[in-house]
């Protein structure tokens, strides 16, 4: 069975990129293999990379527990950012609660919309 090992992540400053997502999700500090950065998330790597040109913005969702939502969420309303209870940037400063659970999107540095979520789509 195949499954996802590692991901490359484009990034105005790779630096700034990694250590904001290891610090809201509180991961282990970024780890440098090669030219990137990377970030260990529930056994896949996301390889931040310097990238000079327009970055595209992308979506990374996390599956994580209640707590674990508590925590981010916390880290997120401490540095006074902005979140949305959807991904196009629908209800500012609200979460949802798809699916009985609860979500909410937030911009990364290089403008990525992460997403944390305590329940799968579908239930």
């Amino acid at each position: 069975m195949a499954e996802l090992n590692h991901t490359i992540v484009h990034s105005h400053d790779k630096r700034a990129g990694a250590a904001y997502l290891a610090e809201i999700l509180d991961l282990k500090a970024p780890a440098s293999f090669g030219p990137f950065l990377a970030v260990e998330v529930g056994g896949v790597t996301l390889d931040y990379a310097q990238f000079g040109g327009d970055v595209a913005s992308q979506h990374y969702a996390f599956l994580v527990t209640d707590d674990e939502f508590d925590a981010a969420f916390a880290r997120i309303v401490a540095r006074g950012q902005t979140y949305w209870a959807g991904p196009g940037h629908q209800g500012e400063n609200a979460i949802n609660t798809h699916d009985g659970g609860r979500g909410l999107y937030f911009d990364d540095p290089s403008g990525h919309v992460m997403e944390i979520l305590t329940v799968p789509y579908g239930g």
